[in-house]
């Protein structure tokens, strides 16, 4: 039967469910084999025969059809994993019945009354062979299968019995002998069949699907929300649970986009693992999803001993990955394919470059966050650079993108989780010798030069929507500066722009939390000239060259009419931080400037991201660099401030009816941070070093700032400054906001990566919001 041919058989068996107006019998075959026996349909032919005012339509008028239509080819996935798929037609059923699930499943889903349809039972539809006492859901059976399929010989894996025609029993095959690539807990690479892995991508897109039931809930922070499908299909009920999440595991890992480096390879032929390669991470990203977050990661630490553990198999096995080999064999297979997009080549669009970074960046996240020895493992060397490099590129690229926020907040965020560890910090003082095309100003420095400049940059020049991490990013510049050896120029005139913007008063009084910034960037100097004088010589020269901005803060008027004064001035100011007064060099060779979303682009809404106070808890360096937390109570400035600014909030909602009280409150929560600011250390800088400067200058004469820095940089403070303080860290601390705000991120990523074909376009998601920029 020609293809035609094939979809118009398909098409009228589409059309004479949707005119049926009488429940069709279960039992009549030669109806529902229309469906799948004898066509062979693409994936993207099923999406168009079937359209979604049909399907909607069928769901309202003949519901008994829909239920027997999905009945059936469930039950067709059933039969096919039991007798393992031996013949070429129980293939083609198999896969005709995968795509047309694929389709359907997200209209039983997007209607509330549909939605225990799948964990109802059938009568009589119990396991075959008749083992299970109780007939199982249908969701239970239709993943069990999936996942039976996806150890399939000869339809999704290979099988090891070259001479034998007998098939092996798909029951009796030990899943863990057929992982699809080498890597963790596998050393066998099998040969590559691309069959199989087309397979393995239509399977795995139906699994994706069952699991999207998450998109059609509301969002929710409360932690008894757990995917009920994913629950399943990672308990010990599926037995392939531990070969499965090492199949996608080490495809992804071992994946190499760029090939043999044959220049357009990707553009002779079509890259069947791609595709694989983007299904299997969706599906680690999304199965992972555990609620507890960090805090189930200390419990995880003893698990060589402990046989517990969570009940998410996923969550468990990642957990406790622990051989230096396959920490390795993981850290670079992410980091060479989140380098991947910064290769550059000297033939235009030569080397493939992958799409997937979000879904990358999110893995690693999990890694970091469920598996204590990985993240040490990263941070042990400066193989973590190879992770921070393309992280920064990301966020400099996505700065002005309304579209891409998302990928803003998870980039600093995990930005945010290394930075709580000590060694992050002493791994940027490596040079940065690489030269990724970014439109950055050239400087000649260290990993944490770039770090500071990108910092920079995003705040200076990025869109409103940015605001909110305006405080992670300080955060991560505050948690690293104890460590930072020595500052370029470029970076130390950075972080004084910063300073000078965030306190002008303008911009100290347009918002009740605006000082935290203030108080962040003192920190920083702070830390550096108590623990790092010595070689940074650059920046203390810019804080004697910008020692104005110090006396200016000292000064700062506090009184109801300057307030006001500074009120009025915010209102003819645009809200944005200047780029003015901050030394602007050329961009690098070959950098483009960050780009505006293209209008029209899709982007999905995101859950707002709580406080820094919410997501991070402090911990105190000891001087065996040892952290002890430090209790919330104890944490006076944050407190503090806090509660004025809480008490701010709740009077601005009357300051209309009554605005002296309103400029009352305003007085009084400045003049409570006023006395807090931390500028005993740096003016005690200025009163030991500018005199003695300013003498070089008169008896040397001098105007050449290279002599001044040499100065400085065979200067000492000893005995000079305050006792020196304790290092604070703000280490990330994941919460139900947080948890929240992930799956909403995960799910829109994941919604936007599946438009080819559309699985959840144009139906009625309550996840997220769909909008256009």
């Amino acid at each position: 039967m020609g293809n035609t041919d094939t979809k118009l058989h398909f098409r009228k068996a589409v059309i004479q469910l949707t005119t049926k107006t009488q429940p069709v019998e279960a039992a009549d075959d030669a109806f529902w084999d229309q469906f799948w026996a004898d066509t062979s349909t693409t994936v993207q032919d099923v999406f168009t025969l079937v359209p979604a005012a049909e399907i909607r339509a069928v769901r309202e008028e003949s519901p008994s059809n829909l239920a027997t239509l999905c009945y059936k080819a469930m039950e067709k996935l059933v039969q096919g994993a039991d007798s393992g798929c031996s013949s070429d037609k129980e293939r083609q059923v198999v896969l005709n019945c995968t795509r047309l699930l694929t389709r359907i499943l997200p209209y039983i889903f997007e209607d509330p009354d549909w939605r225990g349809f799948f964990w109802s039972t059938v009568p009589g539809a119990g396991r075959a062979g008749g083992d299970d006492d109780e007939a199982r859901p249908l969701a239970e059976s239709l993943l069990l299968a999936i996942a039976d399929l996806l150890f399939c010989p000869d339809f999704t894996i290979q099988t090891h019995k070259k001479s034998s025609p007998v098939t092996e029993d798909i029951r009796s095959i030990d899943s863990c002998e057929y992982i699809w690539e080498a890597g963790v807990g596998f050393a066998h690479s099998p040969p590559p069949n691309y069959i199989h892995d087309l397979n393995r991508t239509e399977l795995l897109k139906l699994l994706l699907t069952c699991f999207s039931e998450a998109m059609y809930l509301p969002p929710s922070s409360e932690s008894k929300n757990l995917n009920p499908w994913v629950t399943f299909f990672c308990s010990s009920e599926n037995r392939h649970a531990l070969p499965l999440f090492t199949s996608l595991l080490n495809v992804v890992c071992a994946y190499d986009p760029v090939g043999y480096g044959i220049p357009y390879n990707h553009l002779l032929f079509f890259n069947h693992r791609e595709q694989l390669v983007e299904q299997a991470i969706q599906i680690l990203i999304v199965t992972l999803e555990h609620e507890a977050g960090s805090a189930v990661s200390a419990a995880l630490q003893a698990l060589d001993t402990s046989p517990a553990g969570p009940d998410n198999l996923f969550v468990n096995y990642l957990s406790r990955i622990h051989r230096e080999e396959d920490l390795s064999l993981i850290l670079r297979g992410l980091a060479r394919l989140l380098n991947n997009p910064l290769l550059q080549t000297y033939l235009p669009r030569s080397s493939k470059k992958i799409q997937f970074h979000q879904e990358l960046l999110i893995l690693f996240w999990k890694f970091c966050d469920f598996n204590k020895k990985f993240l040490f493992f990263v941070l042990k060397s400066s193989d973590v650079l190879d992770m921070l490099v393309p992280i920064l590129f990301y966020l400099n690229d996505a700065s002005a993108d309304q579209s891409r926020v998302g990928l803003m907040h998870m980039g600093v965020f995990i930005i945010l989780l290394l930075s709580g560890e000590r060694n992050f910090g002493v791994r940027l003082n490596k040079p940065y010798a690489l030269r990724v095309p970014m439109d950055i100003p050239v400087f000649t420095g260290t990993h944490a030069d770039l770090l500071i400049v990108i910092f920079h940059k995003i705040i200076t020049s990025g869109h409103q929507r940015l605001q909110p991490l305006f405080d992670c990013l300080l955060t991560i510049i505050v948690n690293i500066s104890p460590y930072l050896k020595s500052l370029s120029m470029v970076a130390a005139n950075k972080l004084l722009h910063l300073l000078e913007a965030f306190s002008t008063p303008w911009f100290l009084f347009s918002s009740p939390q605006n000082h935290h910034l203030v108080f962040f960037l003192l920190e920083v100097f702070n830390n550096i000239i108590q623990y790092q004088f010595d070689g940074n010589c650059n920046l203390v020269y810019t804080i004697i060259r910008k020692r104005n901005v110090f006396h200016q803060l000292a000064n700062l008027p506090s009184d109801t009419v300057s307030i006001e004064k500074a009120q009025q001035k915010k209102k003819k100011k645009k809200s944005g931080i200047s780029r003015t007064n901050s030394i602007e060099k050329e961009s690098m060779e070959g950098s483009r400037p960050a780009a505006p979303a293209e209008p029209g682009t899709l982007k999905t809404s995101l859950e707002a991201t709580p406080g820094i106070d919410k997501i991070t808890e402090k911990a105190q360096v000891g001087e065996d660099g040892t952290m002890v937390a430090v209790p919330r109570s104890d944490s006076s400035q944050a407190t503090a401030d806090n509660s004025t600014v809480a008490g701010a909030s709740d009077t601005e909602s009357n300051s209309e009816r009554d605005p002296e009280v309103h400029n009352k409150t305003r007085h009084l929560i400045v003049l409570s941070w006023k006395a807090k600011l931390p500028l005993q250390t740096i003016m005690r800088l200025l009163q030991v070093l500018v005199p003695q400067v300013e003498k070089i200058c008169i008896d040397k004469g001098l105007t050449d700032e290279s002599e001044i820095l040499n100065f400085l940089q065979h200067g000492t403070l000893v005995g000079l400054l305050p006792v020196p303080h304790p290092i604070l860290i703000r280490k990330y601390q994941a919460n139900a906001g947080t948890a929240m705000w992930f799956r909403t991120y995960i799910w829109g990523v994941i919604y936007l990566r599946n438009m080819d074909p559309p699985i959840w376009y144009d139906t009625d998601i309550r996840l997220f919001e769909i909008q256009r920029v």
